[in-house]
């Protein structure tokens, strides 16, 4: 029999990224401590750039109108020379995944939204002054020291346990050291110095990357009236000298009128780091956010990659602490989330390797630009932000859409039946995010698709009743598992299929598809069932046909073990 635990997952971190894990357990009903060192929150801006996914996942943590107001949507952002010439314009104006590609924020602000979540739950806890100093891995449990430093009293320790532990305490962290595993890497030498500004002097929106081998800068404009600026200094500059207003001012000439009354909020020096651990996870304790990675900033994807890890993490943790699946699920974290950061990572120190040409190969960068903007399609490419990495997940909890292999997906498809060989589309959508696009529903209209399908397991089907071809085994499976059944139409048949399948022997939301992205994302893809993991990843595809056999794939991947899930377990 386990031993009694003070909470079912303890997180060392009050960042983003332990935040963000703490509310996505809450919302599934499992208990969690966050520890966190400091007695506040960080209140100065550090991570400027949201993306959908982000959004999304906000959504799913019920936070979505709390943190809104400090977002500023389509943030477009130009790498230009040192001429003022635009080399790269990146303005993608998809919003697939229900919102638009790229937002700016203000993180202090959505920080502390997230920290104020955690007060929805009853057993969700953020306790500040306190420092993790010793993690022992008990086997059935992890048992955690902290000390516990407030100001006017003496220090103390404590000694907690929980069913797990996420390390998200940023780049020096002690999760990591304990664990073992290397940081691999690159620090590069360069430092920058980062200026906030209130009461924006210039009062211009988006982001301009200056790629100017005098000297790179950065200038992005921000929700609330903030400006940042960024300025590397060069080696025989001492940090010592951001301290002068004179330097300041200095550097500030060329981009703003009067520069000696800003209304500096904020400064500092960092350098850039790109680095992953060689491991998530070590037996009941696993990495997650700067613990587990250190991101270059350049394409605004530290905070985002953070809260992909959270996004990944918290359903599978839930699983494991419901009975539902098998310890082993925990691994597909590591095995789904640690290549696509490292690939971040690559792409992010390519564009800052760009951002720092010296005098030669910037005109050669900027020769090169100016051949790749002549051509409409390779335009495109950048604009549209199609040269960013999307996490698609070859292996892990996902299951080969030709030959139903679980725990692997081709990208490929093989099978040489009609609807495969006919299909415009050559690739499986096994392993990537579905989309969201806003739907009808008997109770309203307009909804976004992940307020319809909630936080657990879909199973989605076009034009079809998916408990038509599921066995009576299969339904008591999936209503045992809880696992939703979607039946989507285009709206013109809704009010049709909410009379036909109104005795299913199951419930089954039937969808109206009101833009026709649904019927367009089915038309070139081969399938016409999808199972939805509770991240809105695509765990599997098929035929109509081949759902029950697919579900039981499905589960196999999720080491899923149904005779120990209470009803309607699922999460």
């Amino acid at each position: 029999m386990s031993a009694a635990v003070d909470t079912d997952v303890l997180i060392i971190g009050a960042g983003p990224v332990g935040l963000m894990t703490a509310n996505l357990l809450g919302v599934r009903g499992r208990s969690a401590i966050v520890l966190e060192a400091r007695s506040e929150l960080i209140d100065y801006p550090r991570g400027v750039g949201l993306d959908d996914e982000s959004l999304r996942t906000i959504q799913t943590a019920g936070l979505l109108e709390e943190i809104r107001p400090y977002t500023v949507p389509q943030h477009i952002s130009r790498m230009v020379n040192g001429k003022g010439q635009v080399l790269v314009t990146n303005d993608p104006r998809t919003d697939e995944f229900g919102f638009p590609r790229k937002h700016g924020f203000n993180q202090p602000l959505v920080d502390r939204e997230l920290a104020s979540g955690l007060d929805r739950f009853e057993d969700v806890e953020l306790r500040f002054c306190h420092e993790g100093v010793d993690i022992v891995d008990e086997g059935d449990h992890v048992r955690v020291v902290a000390r516990v430093v407030r100001e006017g009293e003496p220090a103390t320790t404590v000694e907690l346990t929980a069913r797990y532990v996420v390390g998200c305490e940023g780049g020096r962290s002690l999760t990591r050291t304990w664990m073992g595993v290397d940081f691999e890497g690159r620090s590069p030498s360069t430092r920058w110095l980062v200026i906030d500004v209130d009461n924006d002097p210039l009062g211009t929106p988006n982001v301009y990357l200056g790629a100017d081998p005098r000297r790179p800068y950065v200038s992005i404009g921000l929700p609330h009236g903030i400006r940042r600026w960024e300025f590397m200094l060069f080696e025989d500059e001492p940090t010592e000298l951001v301290e002068s207003p004179e330097f300041m001012h200095r550097l500030l000439e060329p981009h703003v009128p009067d520069p000696t009354t800003l209304d500096v909020i904020g400064q500092r020096v960092f350098t850039h780091h790109g680095r992953i651990a060689s491991s998530f996870r070590k037996g009941r304790v696993l990495l997650a956010g700067d613990a587990a990675h250190l991101m270059p900033v350049w394409l605004g994807q530290g905070w985002n990659s953070g809260v992909r890890d959270a996004t990944n993490l918290a359903w599978k943790l839930s699983a494991v602490l419901s009975g539902l699946s098998d310890d082993r699920l925990l691994d597909t974290y590591d095995e789904e989330r640690r290549q696509h950061a490292a690939d971040m990572i690559e792409i992010n120190m390519y564009a800052g390797a760009l951002m720092k040409c010296g005098p030669v190969a910037a005109r050669v960068r900027d020769t090169v630009a100016g051949a790749l903007n002549a051509v409409p399609s390779l335009k495109s490419w950048f604009t549209d932000m199609r040269f960013k990495p999307m996490p698609r997940y070859a292996a892990g909890v996902v299951v080969d859409q030709s030959s139903r292999t679980p725990g692997s997906s081709a990208l490929r498809l093989t099978r040489r039946i009609a609807p495969f060989v006919d299909a415009p589309g050559s690739t499986s959508p096994v392993g990537r995010q579905f989309i969201q696009p806003r739907v009808n529903t008997c109770a309203g209209t307009g909804v976004l698709l992940d307020d319809v399908v909630g936080h657990g397991w879909t199973i989605l089907a076009w034009g079809n009743d998916p408990t038509r071809h599921l066995s009576d085994a299969d339904l008591a499976a999936a209503q045992r598992l809880g696992i939703h059944l979607v039946a989507v139409f285009s709206e013109t048949q809704r009010e049709w299929a909410e009379k036909r399948y109104a005795d299913s022997p199951v419930p089954v939301s039937i969808v109206g598809d009101v833009d026709g992205r649904l019927k367009t994302w089915f038309d070139t893809r081969a399938c016409g069932v999808v199972f939805l993991r509770p991240d809105r990843f695509v765990a599997a595809a098929c035929l109509a046909q081949e759902t029950s056999p697919t579900l039981r794939a499905v589960l196999d991947a999720a080491s899923y073990q149904p005779s120990r899930a209470p009803e309607g377990a699922v999460r």
